[in-house]
């Protein structure tokens, strides 16, 4: 007998169907941004037809790479967001143990002021914070990128969501062969979630490259800048046109589009361990 295949059923096509529409959508901004960015200078880019029409150039690219300091702000992006990348999941991993594992006074007062901070605006820090900076002197520096952004609530919660789901006789085994807490978080807890951390430091490496608000209040050097602070130099400094600065749009989305490629598989994972006890 031929063996009859499944019909799909018709919620299901529409939610395929919900799904491409909203990739497609997605994608028009992004196209729009690589096709401008190869169109020459002097050229319409407003109307579909002559967006689409050649002739088309490298000399967009070549101008960015070449003419201006985008290596070292490229440089200053990556450094910040890779330390508070690296900074935010120590201090994260450790704050959900502690608060999953450990027995302290204050420990579920403390878990929710610290779930409180995910309430706060960041608009309404941003006086406050910086202040702060002018009064500890780190304006202009890496410390006043990298320092604010160590703060992540959502790390925290995230994590101790997924330890309070590790089982206790692991941690019952450990303590009976001598093991001490630290002992525990390293050989036990650790390698249990490191799909969950892998998915945080994505999240918070892609947010960190991506920051413009801050950066901007807190560099005015063009030295420090990060890329999205900078970017906007391109079209007040050199050019009124679109052409360079979607260029260079596009050379700093490579890295944050780079690695959700490569480690998609670790986010949807770590979302998923997340919410399994």
């Amino acid at each position: 007998m031929r063996s009859r295949k499944k019909k799909m059923p018709i919620s299901r096509k529409v939610l395929y169907l919900l799904g491409y529409t909203m990739v497609f959508i997605w994608l028009i901004p992004v196209l729009w941004m690589c096709i401008t960015a190869l169109k020459p200078g002097g050229s319409a880019v407003t109307v579909i037809r002559d967006l689409l029409s050649p002739p088309y150039t490298l000399d967009n690219y070549n101008y960015v790479l070449t003419n201006a300091s985008i290596w070292n702000w490229t440089w200053n992006s990556f450094y910040v967001a890779a330390v508070t990348t690296i900074v935010t999941i120590i201090l994260t991993s450790l704050a959900a143990f502690a608060l999953s594992r450990m027995q302290f006074f204050g420990k579920t007062f403390i878990f929710w002021v610290i779930i409180a901070g995910l309430m706060v605006p960041v608009e309404a820090k941003i006086i406050p914070l910086f202040q702060i900076m002018i009064d500890m002197g780190l304006i202009n520096s890496y410390s006043s990128l990298i320092l604010p952004g160590l703060a992540a609530p959502l790390g925290v919660f995230i994590l101790k969501q997924f330890y309070d789901g590790i089982p206790n006789e692991l941690v019952e085994a450990a303590r009976i062969d001598g093991a001490g807490m630290l002992r525990i978080f390293w050989s036990i807890f650790l390698p249990l979630s490191r799909s969950s951390m892998a998915a945080l430091g994505i999240f918070t490496f892609i947010t960190s490259w991506n920051n413009f608000l801050w950066p901007f209040l807190a560099i005015n050097e063009e030295k420090m800048m990060t890329l999205p602070v900078a970017i906007p130099t391109f079209q007040s400094a050199y050019t009124a046109e679109l052409m360079i600065p979607m260029a260079a749009n596009v050379l700093a989305s490579l890295p944050a589009i780079l690695v959700f490629i490569f480690f998609q598989k670790h986010i949807i994972k770590g979302i998923t361990m997340t919410g399994i006890k």
